[in-house]
Protein backbone atom coordinates (compact mmCIF):
# COMPACT_ATOMS: atom_id res chain seq x y z
CA UNK A 1 0.00 0.00 0.00
CA UNK A 2 1.40 3.54 -1.18
CA UNK A 3 2.26 5.74 2.36
CA UNK A 4 0.39 8.99 1.76
CA UNK A 5 1.32 12.32 4.46
CA UNK A 6 -0.23 15.79 4.80
CA UNK A 7 1.83 17.65 6.71
CA UNK A 8 -0.28 21.20 7.25
CA UNK A 9 2.35 23.75 7.75
CA UNK A 10 4.81 22.01 5.75
CA UNK A 11 6.74 24.77 4.46
CA UNK A 12 9.10 25.51 7.32
CA UNK A 13 10.40 24.80 10.69
CA UNK A 14 8.81 21.39 12.26
CA UNK A 15 6.78 20.94 9.09
CA UNK A 16 9.32 21.33 6.51
CA UNK A 17 11.57 18.90 8.76
CA UNK A 18 8.81 16.26 8.53
CA UNK A 19 7.87 16.23 5.21
CA UNK A 20 12.06 15.89 4.31
CA UNK A 21 12.37 12.89 6.58
CA UNK A 22 8.71 11.10 5.76
CA UNK A 23 10.28 11.40 1.96
CA UNK A 24 13.10 9.44 3.29
CA UNK A 25 10.75 7.01 4.82
CA UNK A 26 8.79 6.41 1.33
CA UNK A 27 5.80 8.33 1.79
CA UNK A 28 4.54 10.66 -0.82
CA UNK A 29 4.14 13.83 0.56
CA UNK A 30 1.77 17.06 0.34
CA UNK A 31 2.78 19.92 1.99
CA UNK A 32 0.26 22.12 2.97
CA UNK A 33 1.24 26.06 3.33
CA UNK A 34 -0.63 29.08 4.14
CA UNK A 35 1.57 32.20 2.66
CA UNK A 36 5.39 30.87 1.86
CA UNK A 37 4.99 29.95 -1.82
CA UNK A 38 8.31 29.78 -2.34
CA UNK A 39 9.11 28.04 1.19
CA UNK A 40 6.98 25.45 0.06
CA UNK A 41 8.48 24.70 -3.09
CA UNK A 42 12.05 24.49 -2.28
CA UNK A 43 10.93 21.64 0.19
CA UNK A 44 9.25 19.66 -2.81
CA UNK A 45 12.08 20.32 -5.00
CA UNK A 46 14.33 19.21 -2.51
CA UNK A 47 12.59 15.84 -1.60
CA UNK A 48 12.07 15.54 -5.80
CA UNK A 49 16.00 15.82 -5.90
CA UNK A 50 16.47 13.02 -3.80
CA UNK A 51 13.90 10.68 -5.50
CA UNK A 52 11.26 11.07 -3.63
CA UNK A 53 7.67 12.32 -4.49
CA UNK A 54 5.96 15.44 -3.02
CA UNK A 55 3.52 17.85 -4.04
CA UNK A 56 2.52 21.53 -2.85
CA UNK A 57 -1.02 22.55 -2.02
CA UNK A 58 -1.84 25.77 -0.60
CA UNK A 59 -4.35 26.47 2.08
CA UNK A 60 -5.96 28.45 5.23
CA UNK A 61 -6.71 25.58 7.26
CA UNK A 62 -8.79 28.14 9.36
CA UNK A 63 -11.23 28.07 6.70
CA UNK A 64 -13.36 24.71 6.62
CA UNK A 65 -13.73 25.17 2.53
CA UNK A 66 -9.98 25.22 2.14
CA UNK A 67 -9.38 22.52 4.16
CA UNK A 68 -12.06 20.70 2.08
CA UNK A 69 -10.73 21.59 -0.99
CA UNK A 70 -7.46 21.23 0.27
CA UNK A 71 -8.03 17.50 0.58
CA UNK A 72 -10.22 16.93 -2.79
CA UNK A 73 -6.74 18.20 -4.46
CA UNK A 74 -4.45 15.68 -2.40
CA UNK A 75 -7.00 12.88 -3.56
CA UNK A 76 -6.26 13.56 -6.98
CA UNK A 77 -2.89 14.57 -6.78
CA UNK A 78 -1.39 11.58 -4.70
CA UNK A 79 -4.24 9.25 -3.89
CA UNK A 80 -5.45 7.99 -0.57
CA UNK A 81 -4.39 9.74 2.31
CA UNK A 82 -2.51 7.40 5.18
CA UNK A 83 -1.25 9.71 7.45
CA UNK A 84 -1.68 12.96 8.97
CA UNK A 85 0.37 15.40 10.73
CA UNK A 86 -1.55 18.39 12.35
CA UNK A 87 1.11 20.22 12.58
CA UNK A 88 0.03 23.94 11.27
CA UNK A 89 -0.57 26.56 14.07
CA UNK A 90 -0.09 30.62 14.73
CA UNK A 91 1.08 32.59 17.82
CA UNK A 92 0.87 36.35 17.95
CA UNK A 93 2.38 39.04 19.77
CA UNK A 94 4.10 38.04 23.56
CA UNK A 95 1.39 39.73 25.59
CA UNK A 96 -0.61 39.06 29.18
CA UNK A 97 -4.15 38.09 29.33
CA UNK A 98 -5.50 41.76 30.09
CA UNK A 99 -3.92 42.87 26.58
CA UNK A 100 -5.56 39.93 24.50
CA UNK A 101 -8.81 40.79 22.25
CA UNK A 102 -11.33 38.20 21.55
CA UNK A 103 -9.94 39.15 17.50
CA UNK A 104 -6.71 37.84 18.59
CA UNK A 105 -8.73 34.62 20.91
CA UNK A 106 -10.30 33.68 17.40
CA UNK A 107 -7.41 34.15 14.73
CA UNK A 108 -5.75 31.65 17.29
CA UNK A 109 -7.51 29.18 18.01
CA UNK A 110 -9.54 28.65 14.09
CA UNK A 111 -6.00 28.41 13.14
CA UNK A 112 -4.86 26.25 15.93
CA UNK A 113 -7.72 23.86 17.15
CA UNK A 114 -10.58 24.50 14.89
CA UNK A 115 -8.24 23.49 11.58
CA UNK A 116 -6.77 20.73 13.28
CA UNK A 117 -10.33 19.15 14.30
CA UNK A 118 -10.90 19.78 10.15
CA UNK A 119 -8.21 18.22 8.87
CA UNK A 120 -8.18 15.25 11.06
CA UNK A 121 -12.49 15.12 9.72
CA UNK A 122 -11.35 14.66 6.47
CA UNK A 123 -8.37 12.32 7.03
CA UNK A 124 -11.06 10.25 8.77
CA UNK A 125 -13.17 10.30 5.68
CA UNK A 126 -10.84 8.76 3.89
CA UNK A 127 -8.81 6.51 6.08
CA UNK A 128 -11.07 4.72 8.51
CA UNK A 129 -11.90 1.46 7.83
CA UNK A 130 -15.54 2.13 8.54
CA UNK A 131 -15.44 4.27 4.89
CA UNK A 132 -13.78 1.80 3.65
CA UNK A 133 -10.07 3.04 4.08
CA UNK A 134 -7.03 1.36 4.78
CA UNK A 135 -6.32 2.63 8.14
CA UNK A 136 -3.85 5.00 9.00
CA UNK A 137 -2.01 7.27 11.73
CA UNK A 138 -2.71 11.19 13.00
CA UNK A 139 0.02 13.16 14.81
CA UNK A 140 -1.16 16.25 16.28
CA UNK A 141 1.53 18.49 16.98
CA UNK A 142 0.64 20.61 20.59
CA UNK A 143 3.47 22.15 22.65
CA UNK A 144 5.17 22.28 26.06
CA UNK A 145 3.29 25.26 26.62
CA UNK A 146 -0.15 23.17 26.90
CA UNK A 147 1.61 21.92 30.56
CA UNK A 148 3.30 25.20 31.37
CA UNK A 149 0.63 27.58 30.42
CA UNK A 150 2.86 30.23 29.26
CA UNK A 151 2.24 32.80 31.51
CA UNK A 152 3.11 36.81 30.67
CA UNK A 153 3.36 35.49 27.03
CA UNK A 154 1.08 33.21 25.26
CA UNK A 155 -1.53 31.86 27.32
CA UNK A 156 -4.04 32.07 24.57
CA UNK A 157 -1.42 29.69 22.75
CA UNK A 158 -1.11 27.59 25.43
CA UNK A 159 -4.80 27.09 25.93
CA UNK A 160 -4.79 26.44 22.53
CA UNK A 161 -2.45 23.15 23.16
CA UNK A 162 -4.27 22.44 25.86
CA UNK A 163 -7.37 21.73 23.72
CA UNK A 164 -5.09 19.80 21.23
CA UNK A 165 -4.14 17.52 24.07
CA UNK A 166 -7.76 16.90 24.65
CA UNK A 167 -8.79 16.16 21.63
CA UNK A 168 -5.98 13.84 20.78
CA UNK A 169 -7.35 11.81 23.65
CA UNK A 170 -10.45 11.54 22.56
CA UNK A 171 -10.28 11.12 19.07
CA UNK A 172 -7.61 8.17 19.68
CA UNK A 173 -10.55 6.66 21.87
CA UNK A 174 -13.09 7.57 18.87
CA UNK A 175 -11.23 5.57 15.67
CA UNK A 176 -8.81 2.98 17.52
CA UNK A 177 -11.89 0.28 16.47
CA UNK A 178 -11.43 1.71 12.77
CA UNK A 179 -7.49 1.79 12.11
CA UNK A 180 -6.68 4.65 12.68
CA UNK A 181 -3.98 5.76 15.71
CA UNK A 182 -3.93 8.98 16.98
CA UNK A 183 -0.82 10.51 18.97
CA UNK A 184 0.77 13.70 19.93
CA UNK A 185 4.17 15.61 20.29
CA UNK A 186 5.12 18.38 22.62
CA UNK A 187 7.85 20.43 21.30
CA UNK A 188 9.52 22.41 23.79
CA UNK A 189 11.66 25.41 23.28
CA UNK A 190 12.53 24.54 19.42
CA UNK A 191 14.83 26.67 16.83
CA UNK A 192 12.13 27.58 14.68
CA UNK A 193 10.52 30.59 12.68
CA UNK A 194 7.67 31.10 15.19
CA UNK A 195 9.49 32.86 17.80
CA UNK A 196 9.55 35.95 15.51
CA UNK A 197 5.59 36.19 14.63
CA UNK A 198 6.28 36.39 18.81
CA UNK A 199 8.27 39.44 18.27
CA UNK A 200 11.23 37.52 20.39
CA UNK A 201 13.44 35.97 17.01
CA UNK A 202 16.03 35.08 19.90
CA UNK A 203 13.66 33.95 22.66
CA UNK A 204 15.30 30.59 22.41
CA UNK A 205 18.58 31.33 23.55
CA UNK A 206 16.60 33.86 26.30
CA UNK A 207 15.39 30.46 27.52
CA UNK A 208 17.52 27.96 27.01
CA UNK A 209 19.32 28.48 30.83
CA UNK A 210 15.85 26.85 32.09
CA UNK A 211 16.46 24.08 30.11
CA UNK A 212 18.08 20.76 31.86
CA UNK A 213 20.05 19.85 28.46
CA UNK A 214 20.78 23.62 28.22
CA UNK A 215 20.26 23.99 25.04
CA UNK A 216 17.38 24.40 22.43
CA UNK A 217 15.90 22.04 20.07
CA UNK A 218 16.10 21.02 16.61
CA UNK A 219 13.35 20.88 14.48
CA UNK A 220 14.65 17.39 12.87
CA UNK A 221 14.41 16.19 16.80
CA UNK A 222 10.81 16.75 16.48
CA UNK A 223 10.13 14.89 13.38
CA UNK A 224 11.91 11.98 14.39
CA UNK A 225 9.50 11.46 16.92
CA UNK A 226 6.69 12.37 14.40
CA UNK A 227 7.80 9.70 11.96
CA UNK A 228 8.11 7.06 14.74
CA UNK A 229 4.70 7.74 15.66
CA UNK A 230 3.36 6.99 12.26
CA UNK A 231 5.05 4.18 11.38
CA UNK A 232 4.72 0.54 12.60
CA UNK A 233 7.29 0.47 15.15
CA UNK A 234 4.73 2.66 17.37
CA UNK A 235 1.84 0.12 16.26
CA UNK A 236 0.68 -0.76 19.61
CA UNK A 237 0.65 2.71 20.48
CA UNK A 238 -2.66 5.35 20.64
CA UNK A 239 -3.76 8.31 22.58
CA UNK A 240 -0.09 9.09 23.67
CA UNK A 241 2.43 12.12 24.21
CA UNK A 242 6.19 12.83 23.09
CA UNK A 243 7.55 14.99 25.21
CA UNK A 244 10.41 16.97 23.46
CA UNK A 245 11.52 19.45 25.77
CA UNK A 246 15.31 18.60 26.87
CA UNK A 247 13.92 17.56 30.25
CA UNK A 248 11.36 20.52 31.16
Amino acid sequence: MDKIALITGGSRGIGAATALLAAQRGYRVCINYYKNTDAAFRVVDTIQQNGGKAIALQADISKENEVVGLFEQLDKDLGRLTALVNNAGILETQSRVEGITSDRLLRIFNHNVVGSFICAREAIKRMSIKHGGAGGAIVNVSSVAARTGSPNEYVDYAASKGAIDSFTVGLAKELAGEGIRVNAVRPGFIYTDIHASGGEPHRVDRLKAIIPLKRGGASEEIANAILWLLSDEASFTTGAFIDITGGI
